[in-house]
This record gives C-alpha cells, structure tokens and sequence, in this order.
C-alpha cells in the first residue's frame, strides 16, 4: 500500500505548502510549517470519524452524572495522585526525567492490576521483551502475566487493542510510536500529536485505560505539542533528584479528581514503595534545637505536610546577597523589607540564605512567616524551642494573613507531636478542647512584629 501523500500545514494562518519551508507563504511566519496528512476524497473525508460516538442533544440537568468507577493500582500513593485509580477509557500522560522510574513504577502497577484479576497489556517501543523481563525480575515480580508487546507501529498497536481487548494498556513512550499516515520520523510534533489523538479516540471508543508515558525536554516540560497535555485526562509529572532515593508524583491535571496531588515514593532494590509519612523526609533530625530553623506546615494538593525551613544570616560584603532554594527568590527580597520596615530586624549588611530541607518545592505563600522566624532566629544565634512550628502569609502591610485549611496544618503538626505554633489569627481554632489538638499551645497573631514578641517570650 502506497502511503499517503502529505503536506504541510501552519500553525499561525493555516495556510498550506507542498513542502517543508522555513518561511510560511502565506503570512511569513518563520517556523511554522508543521507536516499532517491531508484529507482524502473518500466519502469518509476525516479519518477519526470511525471512532466518534455520536450523542443527542441533552438539557444538563437531565443528564445522569455517575461517578466514574475506579480500579485501585495497588499503590496506595499513585492512586492518590490519580484520585482513587484508574477509569476506565481514561487517557493518563506521565512524564519525568529519564531513568527516574516512570517504566519501573507502571511495570510494578500493571503487576498489581494483573494478580487482581485485571487484563493488561505493556506496549514497549524503547525496550525489547527481554529487557523488560530483565527488569521484572529485578523488581521480584517472578511469574508475571502481564502481556508485553514490542512495537511503535500505530496500526499494529491499535490493532492489537482492539484484537485483546485489555481493561489497562501502557504506552511507553508516545515519542517512539509512528503513524504510517506520515512520512516524518518519530518523536516528531506531526507523529506525537497524531498518535496521541489516535490512542485517544481508541480509549474512549473502546473503554480501555491508556497510560502514556512521555518524555521531558531540558526545561523539565514534556516533550512534543503543547496540545499533548490538552488532549489526555490526567497529567502526571515525576519529580525528584535521581541522585536521592525519594520521588514525587505530582498531578498537574485531572478530569476525574484533585489537582496537585501529590504522591511520594521511595526508590528501593524492589523498586518504588509509597510513603505514607512523607513529613519524616522534609524534616531534619537535630537532637536539641538549632539556630536558624523553623518548621512549617505546606499543601500539596490536599495533603498536609510538614517542611522544615532553614536560614543562614552571615555577614556579608558591600554587595549581600539573597539566595533561595525551593522558594522564590523575589517573595524572600520582599519579606526581608517587611522584617526591617515593620519588625525593627535589619538584614541590609548580610548575606541571607534559605533553603527547604529535602528538596521540596514551596509555592504557596503560607511558608512567609516561618522565613521570617528562621531568619530571625539565625540572625540572633537563639534557636527557636523544641516542638515550635508556624505558617502565614505576610502582607506589605506587616500584616498576618490566614493560610488554607488552618485547621488540617494543626491536626497534621499535632499528630506528630508537635507543641507549641504560631499562626494567623483568622486560622485560630473555635474548638481547642478536641482531642485533635491535645498538647498543642497556639498563639495566634496578626502581625509580623506580634509574632516576634511571642517568639522572643518563648
């Protein structure tokens, strides 16, 4: 069979060329011409028309709304990044940096899923079989019946899919799969735009579950179209140093559950065990209190976890400087002109540095207190006492904004035995006499030089 011919198609005007050009002629964009297939004469004219389902016109509030049945992974972590589990016809994209443990950890779930009585099928284009069988039995998962098959044809994929009919299919990864419908080479914009939207057509067709695994780019963002995201349901990014034992799964987007979810793994000899007490990680183990530490209580999606932040003042040249790491750099300037202006605690003449403990990236603004606490504490050599943890946003102003679901951080600090917090007035509890927060002592302020006089009289 002759393949089709193709051309290539702008992405700013839609113009047409015969060929690829750098230029695009009809409105001079540069870089622009991206390759497609072009629309047969045949009475079928638009090739995803065998798969489309068509639907009647509805008034919303007579459509029944059920919750989507969910298939538990096994892995209690991945299945709250997921919301529950899988979906079925749900289209799941995870992507991370190369050998971080995307293939490890769908191998060990496709593994789960198959002793529960689920059909599973692992499509690999980047390894043969027995690469993967190599890797199974690294993992300890001796007798596996997971079905694995070796191809990055399109068609032969599909067929397949549509031959076995399994409830869990893996991709790994879309950049290696190829449609015959065009001539560009694999890993292209043209092939991963066109495959993706072909796997996807299929999952809802057919109802399987599709995972595809993706590759990122030097900036960390997934490879190909940005239209590669838009397309899927979920959107899973694996994080973490390979060089540290601890991953985290975030959850960037979710039709079927909660944003920013996050799960934590631990990779081990038997691959990637979830955490279920991720704060131990983000917390440092000194034996008496030190100067220049504070504890606070971040989100990440709905989860509480407890980060340590530590500061280091030191005296600096004509020249200070502000260093941050996993937090922002301008919040740390604009919280120190706070200190000086508001609190009286000038930094004009030292360095500052600030660090998260672990690795954690914090983006929400309610770590501002606890910067300003660890900063003050460094820059006075006193430690701040045993048990002590805050949160709070901090205002131009001086002023002590609430943080989200105040009530969660305090239950979260008090289970692990946590005594003594400073926290924004508006988070303070109506009820201090549940069990929930027995032993806990808070101080609730609302504004950064109150915060210092409490801390000075603990």
């Amino acid at each position: 069979m002759a393949k089709e011919k193709t051309h290539y198609v702008c992405s700013d005007c839609g113009g047409t060329s015969p060929k690829w050009q750098g230029k695009c002629p009809s409105c001079n964009a540069w870089n622009t011409l991206i390759e497609s297939a072009p629309e047969s004469a045949s009475p079928v004219k638009n090739r995803f028309a065998s798969l489309a389902k068509t639907a009647e016109i509805a008034v919303l509030g007579d459509i029944d709304a059920i919750d989507m049945a969910r298939t538990p992974t096994g892995h209690e972590e991945l299945d709250r990044v997921l919301g529950g589990g899988m979906v079925e016809g749900g289209v799941v994209l995870i992507g991370g940096d190369p050998g971080i443990g995307k293939s490890t950890l769908l191998l060990q779930a496709l593994d789960s899923l198959q002793r529960s009585g689920q059909s599973t099928l692992y499509v690999t284009g980047e390894e043969s079989g027995a690469q993967v069988a190599l890797r199974a039995r690294r993992l300890g998962l001796e007798g596996s019946q997971v079905r694995v098959l070796a191809e990055i044809g399109l068609e032969k994929i599909l067929a397949t899919l549509q031959a076995t009919q399994p409830d869990i299919a893996v991709i790994d990864s879309i950049q290696t799969v190829y449609s015959d419908q065009l001539t560009s080479a694999p890993g292209s914009v043209a092939q991963v735009r066109e495959c993706a939207a072909h796997l996807t057509r299929a999952a809802k067709a057919s109802g399987v579950c599709i995972v595809l695994v993706g590759h990122v780019t030097k900036e960390g963002a997934l490879a190909g179209p940005r239209v590669l995201e838009h397309m899927v349901d979920t959107v899973l990014y694996f994080e973490g140093d390979t060089h540290s034992s601890f991953r985290l799964v975030r959850a960037i987007k979710n039709r079927f559950g909660a944003v920013n979810e996050i799960g934590v793994f631990a990779m081990t000899e038997k691959g990637l065990k979830g955490v279920s007490n991720p704060s131990a990680i983000f917390l440092s183990q000194h034996a008496e209190p030190v100067p220049g530490s504070c504890v606070m209580v971040t989100l990440e999606g709905t989860r509480p976890m407890l980060v340590e932040i530590q500061a280091l003042v030191d005296s600096g040249g004509p020249s200070p400087r502000r260093l941050s790491v996993g937090l922002d750099k301008d919040r740390l300037a604009m919280l120190l002109a706070v200190l000086h202006r508001h609190a009286g605690v000038a930094c004009m003449d030292q360095d500052v540095f600030v660090n998260a403990v672990g690795g954690v990236r914090i983006s929400e603004p309610a770590a501002d207190l606890a910067v300003l606490l660890a900063i003050t504490s460094s820059l006075r050599g006193k430690p701040l006492p045993k048990g002590f943890f805050a949160f709070g946003e901090v205002g131009l102003a001086g002023e002590v904004r609430p943080a989200p679901r105040g009530q969660e951080r305090l239950k979260e600090a008090a289970k692990l035995g946590f005594s003594v917090a400073v926290v924004p007035k508006a988070n303070l509890p109506r009820n201090l006499k549940t069990k929930d927060f027995e032993g806990l002592t808070i101080h609730a302020v609302e504004r950064v030089e109150q915060a210092m006089e409490v801390v000075r009289n603990l």
